[in-house]
């Protein structure tokens, strides 16, 4: 009879190991996951990774976002605001493209790669206190998706700042106070 107790005992703990994982996968599987592929213009490198789900971001993804976004000039690593992410997603879901390739022209920069850029002149529309050194911003087109409506679709959000450069055709999206404005 101890044997037999023994038994139910180790199948009641199995069954309830089983019906754990179940539950834990059924309840993963129902969370959104929160997506982004992304081609970084002056690396040439390519991104696709789930960063979220649910409320919960994924800390392995948000290391290999902040490499993918390093400033490109000195290999420099930033810890970006999570929230950056949700508001690509967002926009690339208010676009209706969710699993469409954002394009980035310019993700983290340290304050000497914002000091460059800044004395190439006054045309290039580098802010002296950018969020981008705070890792905070990220300049992007979304090909097929014209910069206007790239800057509209970031404007609906009001989640912070937006830029836009329609001669060089890409939007600002940062995760400072909400403001906007747009250059040439």
């Amino acid at each position: 009879m101890a044997t037999l107790s023994l038994g139910l005992a180790a199948g009641s703990g199995a069954e309830s190991l089983r019906t754990a994982s179940l539950r834990r996968a059924t309840t993963s599987a129902s969370l959104p996951q929160y997506h982004l592929r992304m081609h970084h213009l002056h690396t040439g490198e390519d991104i696709d990774i789930v960063y979220r789900v649910g409320d919960t971001y994924i800390p392995a993804a948000l290391d290999q976002l902040n490499y993918f976004l390093r400033d490109h000039r000195t290999q420099d690593v930033s810890s970006y605001d999570p929230k950056e992410f949700d508001v690509l997603h967002a926009i690339m879901t208010r676009l209706g493209r969710p699993n469409g390739i954002i394009d980035i022209i310019c993700g983290y920069r340290t304050p000497e790669s914002n000091s460059f850029l800044r004395n190439l002149g006054p045309d290039t529309g580098v802010a002296e206190h950018s969020q981008h050194m705070l890792a905070k911003a990220i300049d992007i087109r979304v090909p097929g998706v014209s910069t206007r409506a790239l800057r509209n679709a970031a404007l609906a959000l009001h989640a912070g700042g937006v830029g836009f450069y329609p001669v060089s055709q890409f939007v600002h999206v940062d995760v400072g106070p909400v403001r906007t404005w747009s250059f040439r």
